[in-house]
């Protein structure tokens, strides 16, 4: 298992790297220009969805502004809208209320193919956020977001993983380009 998750993350190095430094620069740029981030996904990817979050209205390494970034995962509001207007669209209903253009939406769907992503990403594209995936190997997700980070995998356990070192990069290369940090 191990042996098999340090294959992956060699992998996603060798193919990732430029998707990887895409995302962030969207980022950086969405925040110099006083826009927001949201994230969602279902299952662990909302528990990383909501990781990446934190690290950015807290503090990922460093002390240093509070930025923008909202996990689309409200207890009352996800059931609210899976009630009312059925589950697929959960997190575009979200989308809808909060997002505006020049906003960023990052996505998680280890298939790339979650219903509720997949319409998130269709409402951001919508209102001119830009549309960042991380996924798995193929799915709906490539075709979709401006930049989809595919892990070259197809185990669920390992693209997560590699999700989580993507995330934390992201945080790491944020503080160091927008407060001066130190990326690791």
């Amino acid at each position: 298992m191990i042996t098999e998750s340090i294959n992956v993350k060699n992998s996603m190095l060798e193919q990732n790297l430029d998707d990887i430094e895409q995302a962030a620069d969207a980022i950086i740029n969405a925040y110099l220009n006083g826009n927001s981030l949201y994230t969602c996904g279902n299952g662990g990817s909302a528990c990383d969805s909501m990781h990446f979050a934190e690290e950015l209205v807290a503090r990922y390494k460093m002390n240093r502004p509070a930025l923008p970034a909202m996990a689309l995962s409200d207890t009352s509001i996800v059931t609210c809208a899976g009630n009312d207007f059925g589950y697929d669209n959960i997190f575009s209903r979200q989308i809808e209320a909060y997002g505006k253009r020049g906003d960023v939406l990052v996505a998680l769907s280890t298939s790339g193919n979650s219903q509720n992503v997949i319409e998130a990403i269709k409402k951001a594209r919508e209102k001119g956020m830009v549309a960042i995936g991380l996924s798995g190997e193929g799915g709906q997700m490539k075709d979709l977001c401006e930049i989809n980070i595919a892990i070259p995998s197809k185990n669920s356990a390992r693209i997560q993983e590699s999700h989580i070192t993507i995330i934390h990069c992201l945080c790491a290369l944020i503080e160091e380009r927008i407060f001066g940090g130190e990326a690791t």
